[in-house]
């Protein structure tokens, strides 16, 4: 038997009964129960840890752990993530995290990586191909959603945002307030700590 890790949480109950609770120094890793021999892929599996991570967001923010790490003994793994990990849950107990994705103003052309005579150039020329966010569109976002935030980083046509769990339903009407600028997005959340959790979650 092994555990499909969910994330790091900063006490026990915010766990239990919910998923298996594993002590890491101060804090405690979530973990769903499977068959050592599951295809982590299985579909099945895939929708019982998004049900349990949904269920443990409901409960208390936590930092994220990206899908796919399983083990038996995750302790050790986990060990030199710990104390940063309690930090950042003591800090931001009461905050989540929301997306906003853009969709693209028109198909730009990929930069062709012959053009360019260093590697810099061509990844600058992507980057900018793929940054396409309506200036107007981003002024509005920055004057409704952003100030809502606590911390928020934009990448791409892609904005995160951290933000205290109190202003979640704020959050929702600026998105609903963005709506009458006619640009496509998509405004999801609450999502646990990934973006501002700034430490390898594996």
């Amino acid at each position: 038997m092994k555990l499909v890790i969910v994330g790091a949480h900063l006490r026990r109950e915010d766990v239990e009964p919910i998923a298996e609770a594993v002590p890491v120094g101060d804090i405690f890793l979530s973990g769903v129960p499977v068959e050592d021999d599951q295809p982590l892929g299985d579909r099945e599996l895939l929708l019982r840890v998004a049900k349990v991570r949904a269920a443990l967001l409901e409960r208390a923010t936590f930092v994220a752990i990206r899908y796919g790490f399983a083990s038996s003994s995750p302790e050790a793994k986990a060990k030199a993530h710990s104390a940063r990990w309690k930090q950042l849950l003591e800090e931001n107990r009461d905050r989540v995290e929301m997306t906003l994705k853009v969709a693209s103003n028109a198909p730009k052309q990929r930069p062709d990586r012959k053009d360019f005579a260093s590697g810099a150039a061509y990844l600058k020329a992507l980057h900018e191909a793929t940054n396409d966010v309506d200036a107007s569109f981003r002024e509005a976002v920055e004057r409704t959603l952003v100030p809502l935030s606590v911390q928020h980083v934009w990448s791409a046509r892609e904005l995160a945002l951290l933000v205290e769990r109190e202003k979640m339903a704020q959050v929702m009407e600026a998105g609903e307030e963005l709506k009458k600028t006619n640009v496509p997005f998509l405004l999801s959340g609450p999502w646990p700590l990934e973006v501002f959790a700034d430490v390898d979650r594996e």
